[in-house]
This record gives structure tokens, C-alpha cells and sequence, in this order.
């Protein structure tokens, strides 16, 4: 994604390679000031593609953290570091694959760092460390635990009656850690094809229910949450197979989510009942896309570029407003800020007057 922060904005890329059909060797952080797009700073890094498939577009994968005057980076080939923010210095590093023994990820690293009280946790991968929690000034690791196997989904921090707990959407299955020292409070069931969880997981206090889905042939869940005493129980309250998020966001309004459902063939953008996981509603209207709610409306940005600003009910959705904005593959969910919305797709990078 872009991050946005004042006046800057803040991004990663792999170049192009001068060889057609070939990916460069490294991968960029970019610096860009917001009102003019203009590179302020780049920061490159060695990132072979050797070993690493790119069949759906080379990485970066990740989205940068922002703490303080750091920004915290997660690279294709499990490269972790910490830049100042305002020159793209590099402050410290680590190798996940080299210090670590961590396995190579044959499609490249896709989960963002996250911040939890003053330490970043980050995957590492592979026995007893699927989650790192690192110091952000020097570096050091503070404590390593877990032993969810890897998917490309980011951890996520919910709070469960009162305890914060880290939900890590693994290729096998859903977990909860206590970010203070990773120790496992519970786990549930959800292996895909290929142990690819993309989409990330949706919390909602009120109700306690966790909402996911995965395409590869699993589907969508939801389980209630409870804790007392520092034991959570885990309630499956539905599944179902015909609902599949690919690479999109889900945003649940009341008692509906809105997503967009498909594997390998046509998305259509789906209204599901959380309390039920019945669909509510299909539209074939747009293509895999990714979805923004704000100001009471829902922006869409498909994969085929189509921006469309719409309203949307458990009994339908109504487009506002629809262009043609980006040209190459599309699968970064947008930014907005005000009344600006900067997106990208594999080439380019732009901001848009939504006022």
C-alpha cells in the first residue's frame, strides 16, 4: 500500500528489468512528496528472484510500518529493517533466512510489521518463530514463538474482552498469541491450497466475531471469541465454500460484509450476513477488486484499474461514480486521505481529487 504521513508518502517497488519478461534483482523503498509525486529519497536493497515465483508479479509484497522517524520494512526474501524516515538511512537490519534458518517463501514475503507497545512484530517463519517481536531502536529481538505455518495474510491485533490478543491467519490454520510474549492462546482450523491466506481477518468487538476468507478452495468463516480469565474459547458460528476472498479487503458495515469472491474465475462483489454467512447479494459489475468505506460510501478499485464510488446495502449496491484510472494490474487497496486518494497498480503511481 502507500502510507501517507504530513506531506510525504511512502512506498516499494522492483524496478524493470531492461531484459523483457525479467524482473530486476532489487527491490526499493521510495520517499514521494504527496502534492507533486516527486522521489525525495530511495532506498535500494539486493533482492534476487532466484527461487521465488513470480508468476502473479514480483514483489515487494509488504506494506511499510511507520513509527516515529523509523519506518520499519519486510522484503520479498524475508529481509526485516528499520530506515529513518526522513532521509531513507538505514538504522539497522536482519536476514530472517540467514540468522534464522527461516524457509524461503517460493512466492516472496507478504506480511507488514506491526506495532505492539514499543516492540515491531514481524513473521520470521518456521519452527517456534512464526512471530518475532523485535526492539524498533536497535534492533535486537526481544522474544520469538509459534508454530503456525506461514501465509501471506499480515498478523493483526484485536481485543478480546479486555486482553489484546495477535491473530496470525496461518496457511493452516487461524491462531491467537499475546503479543507481550507470544505464548498461544488458541488456535482453529483453515487450510487452503498451497497454505495461501491472503485476505486479512476482520474483528468485531460487539459481537466477537471473527470474519475470514481465503480462496484455493477453503472459503469463509466465523468464529466468536470469548475470554474470562485469561482463557479464550473459540465458537465456529458458520463456514461456507462458495464465498472466497482472493487478495481483497473485507469491510463489514452492521450485520453485512462486503468482499470481493472469487478464485480463479470471475469475482463478484458479495454481501454476506455475519451472522449466518448467507449471501445476501452478488454483483458481476467489476473485476477482483479491493474496497474502501468512507463517508458513508464504498470506493471500489478492481484489478482492471475501474475506480467506482458507490453506496451499498444489504439490498444492493448503486455506483455514484465510475472512471478508468489505472492502465497495468491492480491489487493495492488505495489510500485515502481527505478528499485525495492515491493508488497504484504495477507501473504507476497517482493521486486523484475525489472532492
Amino acid at each position: 500500500m502507500v502510507l501517507a504521513e504530513g506531506n510525504r508518502l511512502y512506498s516499494m517497488y522492483r524496478p524493470a528489468s531492461p531484459a523483457r519478461g525479467r524482473f530486476a534483482q532489487e527491490e526499493v523503498v521510495a520517499a514521494l512528496d504527496a502534492t507533486t509525486g516527486k522521489t525525495i529519497w530511495e532506498h535500494k536493497y539486493s533482492s534476487p528472484t532466484a527461487g521465488i515465483n513470480y508468476t502473479e508479479g514480483a514483489g515487494p509484497h509488504a506494506t511499510p510500518l511507520i513509527v516515529g522517524h523509523r519506518l520499519f520494512v519486510v522484503g520479498s526474501r524475508r529481509e526485516f529493517f528499520a530506515l529513518d524516515k526522513n532521509s531513507g538511512k538505514m538504522l539497522w537490519s536482519h536476514d530472517f533466512m540467514k540468522e534464522y534458518a527461516a524457509p524461503e517463501i517460493d512466492r516472496g514475503m507478504a506480511n507488514s510489521p506491526l506495532l505492539f507497545n514499543n516492540t515491531i512484530l514481524v513473521a520470521i517463519g518456521g519452527k517456534g518463530q512464526a512471530i518475532g517481536a523485535f526492539n524498533p531502536e536497535t534492533g535486537a529481538l526481544i522474544w520469538k514463538a509459534g508454530d503456525v505455518e506461514y501465509s501471506p495474510a499480515s498478523p493483526i491485533l484485536i481485543g478480546v474482552d479486555g486482553q489484546q490478543q495477535l491473530v496470525v491467519f496461518g496457511g493452516d490454520r487461524i491462531a491467537g498469541m499475546d503479543p507481550a510474549n507470544g505464548r498461544a492462546l488458541w488456535s482453529h482450523p483453515h487450510k487452503t491450497d498451497w497454505g495461501l491466506n491472503i485476505s486479512n481477518p476482520v474483528w468485531s468487538p460487539s459481537d466477537h466475531l471473527l470474519l475470514f476468507s481465503s480462496a484455493y478452495g477453503t472459503g469463509s468463516r466465523a468464529l466468536e471469541l470469548r475470554q474470562a480469565s485469561g482463557k479464550t474459547t473459540v465458537a465456529e458460528r458458520w463456514a461456507v465454500n462458495r464465498v472466497r476472498v482472493h487478495i481483497g479487503t473485507i469491510i463489514r458495515l452492521g450485520d453485512i460484509a462486503y468482499m470481493s469472491s472469487g478464485d480463479f474465475g470471475p469475482a463478484f462483489l458479495t454481501a454476506v450476513n455475519t451472522k449466518t454467512g448467507a449471501i445476501a447479494w452478488q454483483d458481476r459489475t467489476f473485476a477482483r477488486a479491493q474496497l474502501l468505506h468512507a463517508d458513508g460510501k464504498l470506493l471500489v478499485l478492481d484489478e482492471d484499474g475501474t475506480l467506482a464510488i458507490t453506496t451499498v446495502s444489504p439490498q444492493g449496491i448503486k455506483v455514484l461514480a465510475r472512471a478508468q484510472i489505472l492502465e497495468n494490474r491492480a491489487w493495492t487497496p488505495p489510500t485515502l486521505v481527505g478528499r485525495t486518494l492515491y493508488v497504484r497498480d504495477r507501473q504507476t503511481i497517482a493521486a486523484y481529487d475525489l472532492s
